[in-house]
């Protein structure tokens, strides 16, 4: 008997939660036909662009035509979408995926939580939230999420499911707390209205280019380098992402590093991002120009390689890591590693390391629905021979936050990585350096 995926089995538990609200909302032949059409073109971009035109050994035409099977006795747009999403996941590869069209509506739970080892956490807690006001606390060990156990191998799936492509009004989460109390409790999200479609013409007061503004500025602001330093001795840079930046923005990071003594670089909860910043980052720590990886896709590629800097930093360096670092921040832990540059710590990281393409697509002539797919188009293969895929990086010091310091707003992490350094911090005080910032809702 074939094994389903892990996207098939979770969805079993999410259709059956989500049966009521389906049935009110029959797929209408309109909507089907656009599924249909939003899974032909995704088919098509995937069997054009995806690294390995032999697809892992998997028999993607067979699953193309599952979905298809499947979508025709689909009763809701939202399954369709599943299905859609699940053949992508066959592949197994962490930088493909299905993009669905834009929800009208933005769901906040008001926690955030993270695998430490191979245990999942609360970590923040919204105040006035509903999981606020039913006693959820950071330092909360999840045990399942939805019925479904929660682990390190399937919580991005997890994540991706109920927060892009199946967004639920409530959560059911069976929780463990310090003492060892545990209790089932139903999350209620908080629910904002929105716009499937959006007038950039500046009508009406161009009220949905000034929403969008504004997302884009609390983008900026929750992404921007932090610094704290002490002294001569130590600066930690928070790099929360690996967004695009230019040699001369990397320069000013690289600049104010050279100041000090030692640095820590934060890449904790670092998603990855632009290889040019990755580039121009390596050229900034490393004194000689250093190859990232062998890029392995359908045709010969050239190697990432770093691009040197003008000024380089010589100092001590730390890289602390965890397991929401992923993609371009694995990439730069593992070549501090191997090129013996530094010492990284802290947890094991995703093991999310590929590059890929987003592309985007329409369904419909008159009112057209856009989607998305991000699609690898090369495997990245390290100086060691070995890919980061499925593996992430071993730190050099693996340190996890227990139960009680997440509890108490501790990070001992950070101190020890500071103390290493000859400075004294402590996980009271790194609690405090880089105050968790929400984003409103």
């Amino acid at each position: 008997m074939r094994r389903r995926t892990f996207l098939e089995r979770l969805f079993v538990i999410v259709v059956s939660l989500t049966a009521s609200a389906a049935s009110q909302h029959q797929l209408s032949n309109l909507d089907r036909g656009r599924a249909l059409d939003i899974l032909k073109g995704v088919s098509n971009d995937v069997k054009k662009h995806y690294y390995d035109p032999k697809m892992h050994g998997v028999d993607f035409d067979a699953k193309v035509a599952e979905a298809k099977a499947k979508i025709e006795k689909a009763t809701s747009f939202n399954m369709a979408m599943s299905h859609i999403a699940a053949v992508l996941d066959t592949l197994d590869d962490s930088h493909t995926f299905f993009l669905p069209p834009i929800h009208s509506y933005r769901l906040d739970y008001g926690i955030q939580y993270q695998i430490i080892g191979n245990r999942c956490f609360l970590t923040h807690v919204r105040p006035k939230s509903d999981a606020d006001a039913k006693g959820l606390k950071p330092g909360d060990e999840i045990l399942t999420f939805n019925t479904y156990d929660i682990n390190r191998d399937d919580i991005r799936r997890i994540q991706y499911v109920f927060s892009t492509l199946r967004p639920q009004s409530s959560l059911q989460l069976q929780l463990r707390d310090p003492t060892g109390a545990e209790r089932s409790v139903e999350v209620q999200a908080k629910i904002v209205e929105g716009k499937q479609l959006r007038d950039l013409t500046g009508a009406n007061g161009a009220v949905d280019v000034y929403d969008l503004y504004r997302q884009a500025q609390t983008y900026e602001h929750l992404t921007r380098i932090r610094y704290v330093d002490y002294g001569d001795a130590l600066i930690i840079i928070k790099l929360p992402e690996f967004k695009y930046l230019v040699g001369s923005e990397v320069d000013n990071i690289v600049g104010k590093a050279t100041k000090h003594e030692a640095v820590i670089l934060d890449l904790r909860g670092n998603p990855g991002g632009a290889v040019q910043t990755l580039q121009f980052l390596a050229g900034g720590f490393f004194d000689k120009e250093v190859k990232i990886a062998d890029r392995v896709g359908r045709k010969e590629n050239k190697p990432q390689m770093s691009k040197s800097r003008p000024h380089p930093y010589s100092g001590k360096l730390v890289v602390l890591v965890d397991a929401e670092s992923a993609s371009a921040a694995e990439l730069f832990a593992r070549l501090v590693q191997l090129e013996k540059r530094g010492v990284v710590m802290g947890d094991k990281t995703m093991g999310a390391v590929m590059e890929a393409v987003h592309y985007e697509g329409q369904s419909g002539t008159d009112t057209s629905i856009d989607y998305g797919t991000s699609i690898t188009d090369a495997d990245l293969i390290m100086t060691d021979g070995k890919s980061l895929e499925h593996v992430g990086v071993t730190p050099d010091e693996l340190l996890l936050p227990g139960a009680p310091a997440l509890a108490s707003g501790l990070d001992p992490v950070l101190a020890h990585a500071a103390e290493s350094l000859g400075v004294k911090l402590t996980p009271e005080d790194a609690g405090k350096a880089f105050p968790y910032e929400w984003a409103p809702i």
